[in-house]
């Protein structure tokens, strides 16, 4: 017995450093805003409607920790999802600040999908200290957004690369105070990492006399707008820490109810900036060049409540609702070491967002778990004028489908699959203000995402 219980440790180790190799080297995709609610390949069979009531496995240490006081034995859960979003611009007369003197629109072709198919891993562990303690271990991206246009893409000022990952190691405690009732809490140790770049249009900086404080005259390098580029890329990094905690109260054998809340993360990104392709006429000047660059990020909070109702033996609904708290993102700020570079922001005046969700399981036999699942995302973008190449964004509606089998006692599998339809993306950009140089971008996306996903999970 003490043999079959130092195996099974070790070998939890080995999987779970491999899963912290994975994530660590895995790209994240966009959600609704830029979270990503794909953390659970069981909850996606429901559009991850209940996640904070179902509490059917170990992924409940993200949607509600109080949860894993539900699981009957320990158990292990290795998971990924492949994430395949499609964005494709067309370009619709977008302009340039100098258009009214030189005749010449916003130049450049629509880039075809912007979007990167990415795939997001999750690993999550618990198991009962006690008849009413219970701990567990969540490894899981929550936030992430990767998108990448060529270098000569009509909105190429206003972005060429974005990616953002996150890893989140999420520890979780939780605690039955009585039948009815269990609480949970988690940290969450979050690293973050980000590389954004764009154009520099270093023609129309020239022609503007956008280099007048340096003692050069509109003009005076000779250099022609929209074809004189040159290139910045930003990247930095950061950890930050928060925490998560719930409560799931059990009304009887067949209903329950989940209340479960994510903290935000503040971050301060400290990195670089690199410049690149900078005309030579700019080398005695102190600006546009590579330099140490600091931004604060705060990722949001939010707020779920789930619903789990066991109709008869065979067949359970649920229902969710979650706010997330996107209005504390109003604006995306760089800040330079070298004083001579103004900052670089892009204003987005984000608003709070509701996702609604609705679930059905149907359970034939012990072994065998079909899911589907409807929601609808609402986007936080509040309109066409904030919305930005880096994130096209909008309301969505999953459609989701799953399946759970058990193989034996401790072996089981669940995969599954979403449709997103995404209300078409609108940008409407005017050359004036912190766009006079990157143009009046405007155009719409054809826009969806398919979802795959697999997990195993092992029960000993």
């Amino acid at each position: 017995m003490v043999r079959k219980v130092f195996l099974s440790t070790k070998t939890a180790e080995l999987l779970f450093f491999i899963l912290l190799v994975i994530l660590l080297i895995s790209g994240n995709a966009m959600g609704a805003g830029f979270a990503i609610v794909e953390q659970s390949v069981s909850g996606l069979g429901n559009a991850y409607a209940g996640g904070a009531a179902s509490a059917e496995d170990a992924t409940t240490i993200f949607y509600n920790p109080a949860g894993i006081s539900r699981l009957q034995e320990p158990e292990l859960i290795v998971g990924t999802h492949i994430i395949m979003p499609s964005a494709r611009f067309k370009n619709e007369g977008s302009t340039h600040v100098l258009q009214s003197i030189t005749g010449v629109a916003l130049t450049g072709g629509d880039s075809g999908n912007g979007a990167i198919t990415v795939y997001v891993p999750n690993f999550y562990y618990a198991r009962h200290l006690t008849k009413s303690l219970s701990v567990g271990l969540g490894i899981n991206s929550p936030f992430g957004l990767e998108t990448e246009y060529s270098e000569e893409w009509v909105g190429r000022y206003h972005a060429i690369k974005s990616e953002l990952t996150t890893i989140n190691i999420n520890p979780t405690i939780a605690y039955i105070i009585n039948e009815n009732l269990s609480i949970g809490i988690g940290l969450n140790f979050q690293y973050l990492k980000a590389k954004l770049s764009n154009a520099i249009d270093f023609g129309t900086i020239d022609a503007a006399g956008g280099l007048a404080a340096f003692g050069l005259a509109a003009g005076a390098l000779g250099l022609i707008p929209q074809q004189s580029d040159g290139y910045v890329t930003l990247k930095g990094d950061s950890w930050g820490i928060g925490y998560n905690l719930g409560i799931l109260y059990e009304f009887n054998a067949e209903t329950r109810l989940g209340i479960a809340y994510r903290s935000r993360v503040k971050h301060k990104v400290k990195g670089d900036a690199d410049f690149s392709n900078v005309p030579s006429g700019l080398d005695p000047y102190p600006i546009f060049k590579d330099t140490n660059a600091e931004s604060y990020i705060t990722l949001p909070d939010s707020l779920s409540v789930g619903l789990y109702h066991l109709l008869t033996s065979q067949l359970a609904v649920m229902a969710d609702i979650t706010w997330t708290n996107w209005s504390v993102f109003d604006e995306l700020r760089f800040k330079f070491d070298n004083t001579y570079q103004a900052d670089g922001v892009t204003t987005t005046k984000w608003k709070d967002s509701y996702r609604y969700s609705l679930g059905l399981t149907y359970m034939p036999s012990k072994q065998l778990a079909l899911r589907t699942g409807i929601a609808y995302d609402e986007s936080p973008i509040r309109d066409a004028k904030y919305r930005t190449p880096r994130i096209p964004d909008e309301d969505r509606l999953w459609v989701a489908f799953g399946v759970g089998y058990r193989f034996s006692k401790h072996i089981g599998i669940d995969i599954g699959y979403a449709h997103l339809f995404v209300k078409d993306p609108v940008i409407k950009k005017t050359p004036t203000g912190e766009d006079k140089l990157r143009g009046g971008l405007r155009g719409s996306y054809e826009a969806n995402v398919n979802i795959l996903n697999a997990q195993l999970s092992w029960r000993f």
